[in-house]
Formats: C-alpha cells, structure tokens, sequence
C-alpha cells in the first residue's frame, strides 16, 4: 500500500519494536483467564507437555507464515489474498476472501473494547480502592461485576478505552503503536515477575507449584486434553489471518521474520507460564478452587483472593495493571486491521481511517454490553479460525512453493529447512481446519 500521495508505507523501526508488538498483539485475555484454568483442569503439566508442543507446531509454521504472507504483499488479508490468487488470474476472488479476517479481527476488537471498558474500570478501582473495600464480600464483589457487564453498565469506561486505543493509533506505526508496546510490555513482563515472587513468599502457595509441575500420564491418553491444548495454543499465538498478517506487513525486508516468529512464540508462552505461576498458587493461598475461568476469575474470584492477602491494594493494582497493558496491547492491533483496510482501499489517511473504525467499534461495543460473550464466542469458535485456515491455504495452497520460501527466507542468514513447506502445507492447514471444525463441535476450544 502507498501512502495517499505516493509517500512511503509506515512500519516498525526496529526488530524488537515488531517482535515487542506482535508479542503484545498475542498477549491477550486468553493467556489470563483461560490458560491459568486450564492447567488447573487438565492436571498441570499434563497440558503443558502437549501444549509446548502445539506451541513449536504452530509457531514455526502459522506464525511464519502469516508473517511473510502480509511482509510479501506490503499488505494486510485483503491485498495479501488478492496477491496470491492473483497468481492464478484473479486478485478479485482473494481479495473478497481477505475480508472475512477483517471483518473477524474488527468483530473480536468490538468485544474486546467492552473487556477493555471493564478492565479500565477494575484499574482505576485497584488504584482509588474502592476494589480493596469490598473485602471477602462476594455478593458485594459479585454484584459489582454483574453491574459492570450489564447492558448500558461501562459505557463511560468503554469510551475511555476507545479514546486510548485511537490515541495510540492515530500516532502511526512506529511513532504510536511501536513506542507504546516498547513500554507496556516489559512492564507487563516485570510487574507479573513481581507477583509471582511475592506470591511465592505467601504460605499456601507451595501447593500451588506441586499441582502445576505434576504429570499423570493416564491423562496424556485423553484425546479431549490434546483438542483443547491445541485450541490454546492456537488461539494464543494470535493466528487468524489477520494481525500477524497486517503487523508483517509493516516489517522491513531485511528483517529475520523466522527469528520473530520464534521470539514471539517463547515471549507469548513465557507470559501464559507467568499468569499460571500467579494466579494458581494465588489460588491455593486464598483456598480457593481454580474452577471457572473467563471474566469470572478475573473480576470475581480474584478480587475475593487478593483482597484477602497482605498488602492486597497494593497487589490488586499490579495485577490490574497487568491485564490493562496486556489488553491496550491486544485491541490496537485487533483494530489495525480494519484501519489498514480503509488505507488500502479508499486511500484513507491514517488518522481518517482510525477515527472511522473506533467511532464504529464504540458505538457497537456499547450496543453489545449483554451480549458480548455470545459475540466473542461466534467471533473466536467460527471466523478466526476461518481467516486462519484461508490464510494458510493463499499461502501454502494457492502461491507456489518458491513464493513461500523466499518470502520466508528474505531476510534471514540461513535458509528455513525443507520440511516448513510441506509442514505448512500439509500440517499446518489441517490444523487449522481441525480447530474450525473441533470449536463448532466443543462450542469453542481456545
């Protein structure tokens, strides 16, 4: 894409200014409030072992992918697909195929802006303590989310998260979304650190780390551990066809993107072992079962757990402002998409094109208050897995095999090994197919 008079395409200034953002974009609600239950629920390493798994699986394959897919095309979904079956005569069929990641990544942004609305108010009631007042009251605790997630129930918070969000976004690639992922996360990164120590110091939390490090290998037979592994995995490196994609494309040419891949596989999982090491010997401290994940943990049985240790304020507002840096991370690039289509197609001016899409997702965010975990369920169970498997098959499938490698070699001083087209190809597109076919079945399995 060219800038409306010809000037050059933004992008990242430096390789851990693209990594620090792609490891933003991956960090997200899903390592929080997902992962820490399900390594309760599976057995503790019992998961993690086919989880790493999964994790080297689609990292060197998915996440390259995507990567050299948007880098290739200069492009987000819509012209990298029309890139590709352009090879075949008809960039217009791809291009119409690219805007289902967009519409994917502008839906699961929407449902993230009201996560967000609520997480915004959780961080300021951590820092005025109003959260720590509410003591061990969990009808008190309880009600206070159930208010917060009701129609019409963060519609203050909801704007200040858009606001934020379009801030960050209006200042451009390197001088907005750079710059801020440059911050929040090795705060994000030594705050969690902090926790984790200071939880390790708390009497309890030895059970905690027993439980995690414990493998029954009569488990590793559950074919139903391996599906949900995998669906973690999945969804947690953020392959959808769309945020790897359009963040690739803004990496230079002479940049190493199987290195990337790799750094932002480890750094992901590295935060997803920190929120378990946190939150499950947090929860064995307050003698709670680690039994339900989602919002619930998060604003419900958390903040029950917190509020019950010492130094509990001080530790609520580290924690909040874990997630609110992991989530300011996720939703900016979850709206680059959207925002980089109207730059490529109307020849929008960035800042245009921002307003645009946060104006659209305010309003829809407002509107779905009640409804969102139906929405975020629709979004996660059917169309990103979808804009996974398209971007996988453009790819492996529609470019040829000296496209695909030589976009992933461009850049790196060795060549990637003979087995990444065939296990992108043949592997990588099967897996994605299974996780479109396998969350239809299991209503969701990331």
């Amino acid at each position: 894409m060219s800038e409306k008079n010809g000037g050059k395409r933004d992008g990242f200034s430096s390789k851990w200014g693209f990594i620090l953002a792609c490891i933003g974009s991956a960090v997200g609600m899903g390592n929080i409030w997902r992962f820490p239950v399900l390594v309760s629920a599976w057995g503790g390493m019992t998961f993690l072992i086919p989880y790493f798994i999964f994790v080297i699986l689609i990292g060197s394959t998915g996440v390259i992918e995507e990567f050299a897919l948007g880098r290739a095309a200069g492009a987000g979904p819509v012209g990298a697909f029309g890139m590709c079956t352009e090879q075949k005569g008809n960039r217009k069929v791809g291009e119409t195929l690219g805007l289902i990641p967009v519409v994917g990544s502008l839906a699961l942004a929407i449902g993230y802006t009201c996560v967000m609305g609520w997480i915004f108010k959780y961080a300021w009631m951590s820092i005025d303590g109003s959260l720590y007042a509410m003591g061990n009251d969990m009808d008190v605790i309880g009600s206070t989310f159930g208010k917060t997630a009701s129609a019409g129930g963060a519609n203050t918070w909801i704007i200040i998260a858009i606001v934020v969000s379009l801030i960050i976004m209006s200042m451009g690639i390197a001088g907005g979304i750079e710059k801020a992922n440059k911050i929040m996360m090795p705060v994000l990164f030594i705050l969690f650190v902090f926790l984790a120590i200071y939880i390790a110091l708390q009497p309890g939390a030895s059970n905690g780390y027993s439980y995690i490090f414990t493998v029954n290998s009569e488990g590793l037979k559950d074919p139903k551990l391996w599906i949900f592994a995998f669906g973690q995995a999945f969804f947690s490196l953020s392959v959808a066809g769309s945020g790897s994609v359009i963040y690739g494309s803004y990496l230079s040419k002479s940049e190493n993107l199987i290195d990337s891949a790799k750094q932002v596989a480890f750094f992901d999982t590295l935060a997803a072992m920190l929120a378990a090491i946190v939150i499950i010997p947090a929860m064995a401290v307050g003698g709670a079962e680690l039994s339900e994940g989602g919002p619930g943990l998060m604003f419900i049985y958390l903040v029950n757990v917190i509020n019950g240790m010492i130094g509990g304020r001080i530790i609520g507002v580290v924690f909040y402002l874990c997630i609110l840096f992991a989530g300011v991370s996720s939703i900016i690039n979850l709206y680059e998409t959207p925002v980089a289509v109207l730059q490529e197609k109307f020849n929008m001016n960035r800042l245009t094109a921002v307003v645009i899409i946060h104006v659209i997702g305010c309003a829809v965010a407002i509107f779905i208050q009640a409804i969102v975990s139906q929405w975020m369920d629709i979004v996660s169970i059917y169309i990103c897995p979808l804009g996974a498997l398209l971007a996988g098959v453009m790819f492996f499938w529609i470019a040829n095999r000296e496209f695909a490698e030589e976009a992933v070699n461009l850049g790196a001083p060795h060549k990637i090994g003979g087995w990444f087209y065939p296990a992108g190809k043949y592997l990588y597109c099967a897996l994605a197919f299974i996780a479109l076919i396998a969350g239809a079945i299991f209503g969701g399995i990331g």
